[in-house]
Parts: structure tokens; sequence; C-alpha cells
């Protein structure tokens, strides 16, 4: 199935025509268009609405395998203020985030036609208690599963079930370690087999958008320059940029200050050398709304256009940004 959205209008080009003997060929030719729209038509129908699949049992993680504090808590941890890393800091993010990295690659050649968001979470969750880390969203105020699976017009928060895949979906995996005592988070939307072009540039302008806030990361410049490029970008392009959902310091901590917005704002503050962030816009082919189901955690488009998110964790440099979760 294919998405509804279009971007542009089918144009059918002027012909001169000469009455008479080639009254025929006229007529096979508006065929041939008439048979171009109908087919447009089809391309363009709906992948029906996502609803709920069963949720299977939340996996087991050996014991041995150290647990973040929040594990067996139902409440939302307090935000604490932000992190600030020294070497040994850095250095165990950058394990945490290599092994993210290594883990979403993993989990990107799951996607295929008929497999499961289930399937896939087990799969990620059993390489990451295999190296040893815990899976960071797993028991996060309740949340049931390893990764986060938003297919379609989900935005983001997807919980993973026994959903099946079908050719021309996309979907955001969310992949979050805890390794050693720090946290490694990383995403991107993947793409489903074969898809429209119009899909193609999508997932690319959202990926662009990414990098482009990323790009002007480094020690003094304010916090606000990021969200003002992503949405400069965004619009550029004809997209537009969700703003309930932002980024986030990350550290020993899940999440902590500074919150990072991606949508064009005044917020005071400045980067310094030594944080270390998410940066994780998520982007809309249509302007809209968004739902959350009453689980609680999945997030979906009001009006069922399609989303696509790209997230990073980055270090400040005094000249840049050291992006963690990029093999």
């Amino acid at each position: 199935m294919r998405p509804a959205r279009r971007r542009g209008r089918l144009i059918v080009p002027k012909r001169c025509f000469t009455v008479s003997s080639r009254l025929a060929w006229v007529e096979d030719e508006l065929m041939e268009i008439r048979k171009s729209q109908e087919q447009s038509s089809v391309k363009s129908k709906k992948r029906p609405p996502l609803r709920r699949g069963k949720v299977s049992p939340q996996l087991p993680v050996p014991e041995h395998i150290p647990r973040p504090l929040y594990v067996g808590s139902k409440g939302l941890p307090e935000l604490c203020k932000g992190q600030l890393h020294d070497a040994q800091g850095i250095a165990g993010m950058r394990a945490a985030c290599k092994l993210a990295a290594r883990v979403l690659d993993f989990a990107g050649t799951l996607v295929k036609p008929s497999v499961t968001t289930n399937e896939i979470d087990t799969a990620v969750h059993n390489m990451i208690i295999e190296a040893g880390a815990y899976p960071s969203p797993l028991g996060y105020c309740g949340f049931p599963k390893s990764i986060c699976t938003s297919v379609n017009e989900c935005v983001c928060h997807g919980i993973p079930d026994s959903t099946q895949l079908q050719t021309g979906d996309i979907i955001n995996i969310d992949v979050n370690v805890f390794l050693n005592g720090y946290h490694g988070g990383t995403s991107r939307t993947f793409a489903c087999g074969q898809v429209d072009d119009s899909i193609k540039h999508f997932l690319k302008a959202a990926e662009e958008c990414l990098e482009k806030g990323i790009s002007v990361c480094r020690d003094g410049v304010n916090y606000r320059k990021i969200g003002k490029k992503i949405s400069k970008l965004a619009y550029f392009y004809g997209y537009y940029v969700v703003e309930r959902f932002v980024g986030h310091g990350i550290g020993t901590m899940y999440h902590s200050e500074p919150l990072i917005l991606h949508h064009a704002n005044e917020n005071s503050g400045r980067m310094v050398e030594g944080q270390i962030f998410t940066i994780e816009p998520i982007l809309t082919m249509e302007k809209t709304e968004c739902v959350t189901w009453e689980d609680g955690w999945t997030t979906v488009t009001a009006d069922g256009s399609w989303a696509a998110q790209f997230e990073h964790t980055i270090l400040v440099t005094r000249n840049g940004a050291e992006i963690l979760t990029k093999l």
C-alpha cells in the first residue's frame, strides 16, 4: 500500500490534434492518460489506519545486568539539571552510543514485509542484553518493550506488537541502551521494501534536517539556533516540524536538561563544551495535530499523514560537535 499524500498534481501535457484521420490516435492518447490517472489514484490509496496489535509479555533481562534507577517505578523521574561530562564520562558515553548505533543498524536489516514490530523488538532486546547492556525504554514509566517502533502516521513512542509491516511502509526504530552506567540513544526511519519517490524525498529531507541542526552546534552557541535551522529547512521542503517532542540531555541520567526544541523559538541558553544531548526532530508531511492513544505512549498524527524522525546523540566541543551515535 502507498500513503495518500501526494505533493503536486498530475500534469496532462498539452497536445495539438488534427481532426479526421488522427481521431483514432487521439482516442488512444486519451485512453493512456485516463489509465495513468487511474494508476496514480490506486497508488495513492491509504494503508488502513494503524490499530494496536497484540502486545506480548515483557522480555526478561539477566539479573547480572545493572538496571537504571527508574526500573520498577511507574512515576516519571524528575528532570535533572544538565550533565557535564569529564573524560571518564565521555568515554562511557562513547561506548554506550556506539552500541546503540550498532544495534540500530542491525534493527534496520530486520525491516521487511510481513515482519512484526514485536519480532524486531525481540531480536534487538537479545542483542542488547548479549552485549551486557540494559534496554533503556524497558520499564521506563511502565513502558513494556525494549525499543520504540513507530510506523507510518505514528509520530513516536510506538509500542512493538503483532503489527506486520507491509511493502511501502516506513518505520522509525528508536534504540536506547544503558551500558556501564551510561545511556546512549539514536533512531532512524527505515523504508520497508519499495516506497514512492515522494516518500524517499520525505525521508531524505527529515535526515537532512537533523544534520542541519547538528551543524550549528559548538561551545557558546544558542540552543535556539538548532530549531531555527531545522524548521527553516523543513518548511523549505514543504514539511512540518512536530513541536510537542524535544531532544534532551543524556548521560548517567536518561533525560536531563537542556531540552532541545526542534522548531523556531526564542529560548535562551548556550551550549557548553562537554555537554551531551540528543537532537531528534520529527517531521510530518502535512500540518497536523498529534493524538496519543489510551496506552499513554503511542502518538499519531490526527489526520493520518505520515511522520519521520532521525536522531543522534552529540557531544559539544570547542569547535563543533562529535556525533557519538555515528559509526
